[in-house]
């Protein structure tokens, strides 16, 4: 370790050093949090003036991050934030969480990560530690941040240290969050990883170190390609059973209590969010510049992709046995942020389900206690739309049929079986069976009424 490292090294030991995160969303902002809460200094970039302000203010804008945790340690002066990257040339380490979508060809849209690192390039100085946490493919970190980096003179490992350190953040979570979610880190050379594990080490209970940084990345898209491969195959099993007359919930409850060699995933009406929808296509276009097809990605991102599809024809169904048709029937939507208990509709399932269920002719509404408000932009209708407020007696009966896309835990869903006309429920919300309540991936509950009836003939 040269005298650079090992200066930065004591720094980051007896917390001194000055720490930056690039990008306050629902990454940046957590871990920033928890690197203050560790008592360094912490200052957080973004470009959005409001969420800058917000932290000024001493709140949050995230749910997982408590307003008390920020106004605390702003006011001891350990957090804050800013709009000037000027001021990177104020820190010693510096993590990039900015977003990595994919383009509309599924190919990886690097243009946030670029404008970051050039970004840092401009205030790079010697002992400064650049880490990327935005989810990526293998060999980012050194085929695309090195060189832009060093583009100035300085050297990787030498002159300032780079590291790749994967998210895990998991929005929603009430029991794993930034601090006790072991952090995988892979540097560019040993001290860089070296260095990188002490700044983590400070705010979460378990860092992991690996080899290198190529390593790391694939870290996340393992994990996450586990995820899309199996919730496809668990998809595409409550198809199968929807067509065979069984409920995929009662089997896959079952099927979980094989104490080995089974792992329960749910079916749903399709991947949202920032991970899951995406990573995976991250590897799989990594794979193709190499010559190797990924089928499993491929195949699971088909099915995946097709479960609002299957959503909206589960609802054009369900209004069949009440003789309406889809055109002219009024559809509530129960939840559009893209899991339980979040405000992030980001490739929310939800709004491609309105979207298809709106270019049937239905008259759309939905109630979401997280997402007040729903822009024309965000979805594939012609209008704003406003969360219905209260969900009593009457406003349910008023609707031809209620779709639960999120089960957020706030939905009264004793009201919505007693006073809804018809559910279509995608989620298995609702535990009771109703002749009027059709869930995705099982028979109607008249169905199963039916054969009971006969078998005990």
């Amino acid at each position: 370790m040269n005298s650079i490292a090992t200066s930065l090294h004591g720094r980051l030991t007896d917390r001194t050093a000055r720490v930056g995160v690039v990008g306050l969303g629902y990454v940046g902002l957590p871990l920033l949090v928890e690197l203050a809460r560790s008592g360094y200094t912490a200052v957080g970039f973004d470009l959005d003036a409001t969420k800058v302000r917000t932290i000024g203010e001493g709140r949050s804008y995230i749910p997982d991050v408590p307003d008390h945790d920020v106004e605390t340690l702003q006011k001891a002066g350990r957090l804050s934030a800013t709009t000037d990257f000027t001021q990177l040339a104020t820190v010693d380490t510096i993590n990039i969480c900015v977003p990595t979508p994919l383009r509309k060809t599924k190919d990886p849209d690097m243009s946030y990560v670029v404008s970051a690192v050039e970004t840092i390039a401009a205030h790079l100085r010697p002992g400064m530690l650049v880490i990327l946490e935005s989810t990526t493919y293998p060999g980012t970190t050194d085929e695309l941040v090195r060189p832009i980096l060093e583009k100035g003179g300085l050297v990787a490992g030498r002159d300032f240290f780079l590291a790749f350190s994967p998210e895990r953040v998991d929005p929603g979570n009430p029991r794993f969050n930034t601090r006790n979610v072991p952090k995988v880190v892979g540097g560019i050379t040993a001290t860089c990883a070296e260095l990188s594990a002490v700044l983590y080490g400070a705010a979460i209970e378990k860092v992991v170190t690996v080899s290198s940084p190529r390593v790391a990345e694939m870290v996340k898209l393992l994990e996450n390609t586990f995820r899309a491969v199996n919730i496809g195959l668990v998809n595409e099993i409550a198809l199968m059973c929807d067509t065979l007359g069984i409920d995929v919930w009662e089997v896959v409850e079952a099927a979980a209590t094989k104490p080995f060699g089974f792992m329960p995933f749910f079916p749903g009406p399709g991947l949202g969010g920032h991970c899951i929808p995406i990573d995976p296509f991250y590897l799989s276009w990594k794979a193709k510049q190499s010559g190797f097809e990924a089928r499993f990605i491929e195949l699971a991102g088909h099915i995946n992709a097709s479960m609002p599809h299957a959503v909206a024809q589960k609802i054009a169904d369900a209004l069949n046995t009440q003789g309406k048709p889809v055109k002219g029937s009024r559809i509530l939507i129960a939840g559009i942020a893209y899991k339980r208990d979040i405000d992030d509709m980001r490739e929310s399932p939800a709004l491609d389900v309105m979207t298809l269920l709106r270019q049937k002719g239905a008259e759309l509404e939905y109630v979401d206690p997280f997402v007040p408000r729903l822009e024309a932009r965000q979805w594939g209708g012609a209008e704003t739309l406003q969360s219905v407020k209260e969900l009593d007696r009457r406003t349910l009966a008023a609707y031809d049929c209620v779709a639960i896309i999120t089960d957020h835990r706030a939905f009264d869903y004793d009201a919505m079986v007693r006073d809804a006309v018809l559910i279509v429920d995608a989620r298995n919300a609702i535990k009771s069976r109703a002749p009027h309540v059709h869930r995705l991936g099982a028979p109607a509950a008249v169905a199963e009424a039916s054969v009971a009836a006969a078998a005990l003939a």
